[in-house]
């Protein structure tokens, strides 16, 4: 039998001293708990100081904790700063704003356990979720002439903080940036940000950032990045701001009637309530959702941003549409739902993280082409890619579209003028007879009555007007058509739903109605010329031009006589080529 005693028993000292230490560890560990537990209040009052100091503003803290896992952790819930109230020189009305200034979710952070006072704390990085950063707008700040500058305050105040602090970088997620307008009719600015990351955190109050955004309208992705500070304090929607933006895969077909991906690059630079943007935009496969047919788009633009209510001023833009160059200046203005309407609002605006509810934008816009390729901007609206016609446009029009939910077409609110040379039909069938009014018109009857015209050079018409579009349909009350020999002046209007034309007016021809006719025929009717001289002109006669785009009619109306639709003078065949206007659209030149 072993009488051996136990290892404690032979080692009774080693027993007591791994008791005592044991015993010293709980200790320890509870005081460190009580310790932390009732450093919890201090340092949240510390830094609830610290923060007040900084923005001169009321500050709530809800909770705080603390911990000793691998250094010193903490976090909090609940923190808001509110609109300073009471700095130099800045007083806020004592109704105050709705909202805080600055609200966050939760943060946390991570600190060193050594401390010197001659040093500021050392944090790696501070974690934000749910920061909203709400902007009053700069009415809500009044500045008393002669009083200490905000700044110059925030700056004394924070050599006096009881705590100093070094921060590498904060990282902020489902962040909301909302920027107020005191104009009753304007709506607030809200920036949505997925990810942010401040990082070179200067004592001036300058830091870099990067930030990662998901655009609502247009979906697409915004990769950002630059520079923010100084925070300004009496006004801190005059804080500078820096950077450059890359804007990927914008999907165009998220706003009514229009399609194509943009992809956009820029800089920009200013304070949060007012940028200026400089960048370039290309949509290789822009269209009209109507007609479907693509063309390249390229933009570069200059743009200024009014952030107290999200208005945008276009100064101007340089843009090319296929071939065709052209500028646009304006601006573009988000409409507010009436105060009844925002209350049967489901995304009411008395939350700062909401996008506020409006009726659309307002477009008011000046387009000048200078030298365009008509049938780029026919093939916008052509569903078949085909131009109707070709020549060089010079146009310059207002542009307006309000908000609505009936399509662009019905929208557009178009007032203008427009000169178009070198106009050529594509339609064999309408150039031929454009060709043949020509050379009638000039008493050319041989060559008209040529069945093989190829070594004859088409005729380049001259057209231009003024124009009105509205409700989709465009009114042209001047339109002159100029091909030699022949000039004509119509007025009327063309649907751009359904194409439909209907237009009447003069033609004045430099031969006469003989000579028109030519041969035999043309000798029976010199007598008529003197019935149809007028103003210098050898031939002058009612003219019309109706049916649709795809299928013109051409007519002739004389004074005295039923109204006809022949295909070309001299030819007496009533019923060849043109269908016969129903008896509703007969009428008589005036």
């Amino acid at each position: 039998m072993n009488n051996q005693p136990s290892f404690w028993r032979r080692h009774r000292a080693l027993a007591w001293v791994s008791g005592i230490a044991l015993f010293l560890l709980i200790v320890a560990a509870t005081a460190i708990s009580i310790l932390l537990h009732n450093a919890e209040p201090i340092v949240r009052a510390q830094i609830v100081a610290a923060l007040e100091q900084q923005f001169h503003s009321r500050v709530q803290l809800d909770s705080f904790h603390m911990s000793l896992r691998g250094g010193l952790r903490a976090e909090g819930r609940g923190l808001r700063i509110w609109p300073p109230a009471e700095v130099h020189g800045v007083s806020v009305p004592a109704a105050g704003p709705s909202h805080p200034l600055i609200s966050i979710d939760d943060f946390r952070f991570r600190a060193p356990l050594h401390y010197s006072s001659k040093e500021p704390v050392h944090i790696s990085y501070v974690e934000l979720r749910g920061l909203v950063v709400d902007l009053p707008p700069a009415s809500h700040f009044t500045h008393a002439a002669g009083d200490q500058p905000a700044a110059a305050a925030g700056d004394d105040s924070l050599k006096k903080a009881l705590l100093h602090f070094k921060l590498d970088s904060i990282l902020c997620t489902d962040t909301v940036l909302r920027l107020e307008t005191s104009k009753p009719d304007k709506l607030p600015l809200v920036f949505k940000i997925s990810n942010l990351k401040l990082t070179n955190i200067q004592p001036t109050g300058t830091m870099d950032f990067a930030a990662n955004l998901v655009n609502a309208r247009p979906t697409g992705t915004i990769q950002t990045s630059g520079t923010f500070g100084p925070w300004s304090t009496d006004d801190p929607g005059q804080s500078g701001v820096q950077g450059q933006y890359t804007f990927d895969n914008a999907n165009l077909s998220d706003f009514k009637d229009i399609a194509g991906t943009l992809h956009s690059t820029g800089r920009y630079t200013g304070t949060l309530r007012e940028l200026s943007v400089d960048g370039v935009a290309d949509v290789p496969n822009f269209s009209l959702t109507r007609f479907g047919t693509p063309l390249p788009l390229h933009t570069d633009f200059n743009a200024k941003v009014d952030a107290t209510n999200g208005d945008t001023w276009l100064q101007p833009v340089n843009a090319v549409l296929g071939q065709s160059h052209f500028t646009v200046e304006g601006k573009v203005v988000r409409v507010p739902l009436s105060a009844a309407e925002v209350a049967a609002s489901q995304n009411p605006d008395s939350d700062p993280r909401a996008e506020p509810p409006s009726k659309g934008h307002d477009i008011s816009l000046a387009v000048n082409v200078p030298q365009g390729r008509m049938e780029d901007y026919i093939r916008l609206v052509s569903k078949s890619g085909k131009p109707l016609l070709t020549g060089v446009l010079n146009l310059k029009t207002s542009l307006n579209i309000p908000p609505g939910k009936e399509h662009v077409y019905q929208r557009i609110k178009l007032k203008g003028k427009f000169l178009l040379n070198n106009a050529q039909f594509t339609s064999d069938k309408v150039q031929d007879r454009v060709d043949e009014l020509s050379l009638r018109g000039q008493g050319l009857t041989k060559e008209a009555k040529q069945k093989d015209k190829s070594d004859l050079v088409p005729v380049q018409a001259v057209m231009q007007s003024s124009f009105i579009v509205t409700n989709g349909v465009v009114s042209m009350p001047d339109l002159v058509y100029q091909v030699p020999g022949a000039d004509i002046a119509l007025g009327g209007t063309y649907t751009l739903d359904g194409g439909a034309i209907n237009f009447t007016g003069k033609a004045k021809m430099q031969a006469t109605v003989s000579k028109m006719i030519g041969g035999w025929k043309g000798a029976l009717a010199t007598p008529l010329d003197r019935f149809f001289k007028k103003d210098g002109a050898g031939t002058e006669v009612g003219v019309h031009v109706d049916g649709t785009r795809d299928d013109p009619h051409f007519g002739i109306d004389v004074k005295g006589f039923k109204h006809t639709s022949p295909e070309k003078p001299g030819d007496n065949t009533p019923d060849s080529g043109a269908a016969k206007t129903p008896p509703q659209q007969q009428r008589q030149s005036q």
